[in-house]
């Protein structure tokens, strides 16, 4: 199985039956708690449904640069309803780089790990949940592991 492919399975794994504003909340403690049990500071957290920020925290550590970094990830996502991960590995693939090849202003849009889509079973893509202040893998991970483990509960 390709990269391509392992991270489209992610999403079709990470399926919500409903999301709404409490959602938002506790999936967004559950990023806090898991950053702070790696014992990293620094992260910064968005979700939104529609465009609608239902929750967003940039813990201590964390600079004013890291809600622009989010926004540029969450923007990927917003445009090809992909995580941010999955549209990176796509332009890889096609054996270039989102940055040589994406035609999107690079000042709001980063295709690099760490958003991904909040998909609503049913109803597709309705937004996004963002990590940022890691490395973008890690992002992507504590993304993943958070969103996993917040189905698995609910």
């Amino acid at each position: 199985m390709t990269e391509l492919e392992k991270l489209g399975a992610l999403e079709k794994e990470l399926v919500f039956d409903r999301f709404t504003s409490e959602d938002a909340l506790n999936l967004g403690l559950t990023f806090i708690r898991l950053a702070k049990e790696l014992g990293r500071g620094g992260i910064g957290i968005k979700i939104e449904k529609n465009r609608h920020v239902l929750f967003s925290h940039l813990m201590d550590g964390t600079f004013p640069e890291n809600g622009y970094w989010y926004d540029r990830k969450k923007n990927v996502v917003d445009r090809f309803f992909h995580s941010s991960k999955y549209v990176e590995e796509m332009f890889k693939a096609d054996g270039t780089t989102f940055a040589e090849s994406g035609l999107l202003d690079p000042e709001k849009f980063q295709a690099v790990g760490g958003s991904f889509p909040l998909i609503l079973k049913n109803a597709g893509v309705i937004g996004s949940i963002t990590v940022c202040g890691l490395t973008s893998d890690e992002d992507h991970e504590l993304c993943v592991k958070g969103i996993r483990e917040y189905l698995s509960m609910h």
